[in-house]
């Protein structure tokens, strides 16, 4: 009886990318993109952050642009407002996807930054912010809320995290004993995801009183 040894073949190491690919790689392309993140529970200062990063950009010179989502009406149609009354102009728009037709073809291709509010809104966020950033060469700031009321995953902001240049994890103060707040309560029972409201409705807390509220709400 014959045995015969078989030697195991060695997985190949060699790179799937050449010097060839690399080569294609290096070629001089639009200039790309950049997309910086801006989360935290509401009255954290979110916009307040975006439009002081917008003004900056416009004070240098670049050509910006600001989007909201049209289901905020809470303080203005068509302006981004912060919580202490700060106003910038926007569009309100119901998707992302549409606001190149909407802008103009023209007018978008001079445009440098593009700034979003409550993202959280929009489903489109991540194909924009890929198409925007990656292909046509705009800077994408984005400030959204990254968990609703029951700290889970609101809408598809954090689904932008791994695009992202720098992500900004911002907090506010708790309105039960004054610690940094990182959570976002409701003040109601609705169950609704989407309940669009302020202080109202909403109160931003830390660990300790997010739990302690959850308990009196469930009794």
């Amino acid at each position: 009886m014959f045995h015969i040894n078989t030697v195991p073949q060695k997985t190949s190491l060699t790179p799937t990318v050449n010097h060839s690919d690399r080569d294609l790689m290096a070629q001089p392309l639009r200039p790309s993109g950049e997309i910086h993140v801006i989360v935290g529970p509401m009255f954290a200062g979110k916009t307040t952050a975006l439009l002081r990063r917008i003004k900056s950009e416009g004070t240098n010179g670049r050509n910006i642009a600001m989007i909201k989502s049209s289901k905020d009406t809470r303080y203005a149609i068509n302006s981004v407002v912060t919580h202490d009354g700060t106003k910038y102009p926007c569009w309100a728009l119901p998707d992302l996807l549409s606001f190149k037709q909407k802008f103009g073809e023209e007018a978008y291709e001079k445009l440098d930054v593009i700034g979003i509010d409550e993202a959280q809104f929009f489903d489109d966020l991540y194909e924009f912010c890929c198409t925007a950033a990656d292909t046509d060469g705009k800077t994408v700031i984005v400030a959204g809320l990254d968990g609703d009321y029951l700290r889970r995953n609101f809408g598809p902001v954090l689904d932008i995290v791994p695009l992202a240049d720098t992500i900004t994890k911002l907090t506010a103060r708790c309105e039960v004993c004054g610690k940094k707040a990182h959570f976002t309560f409701r003040k109601t029972k609705e169950t609704r995801t989407e309940l669009i409201g302020g202080a109202d409705m909403y109160m931003p807390v830390c660990r300790q009183h997010y739990v302690n509220g959850q308990m009196v709400i469930k009794h």
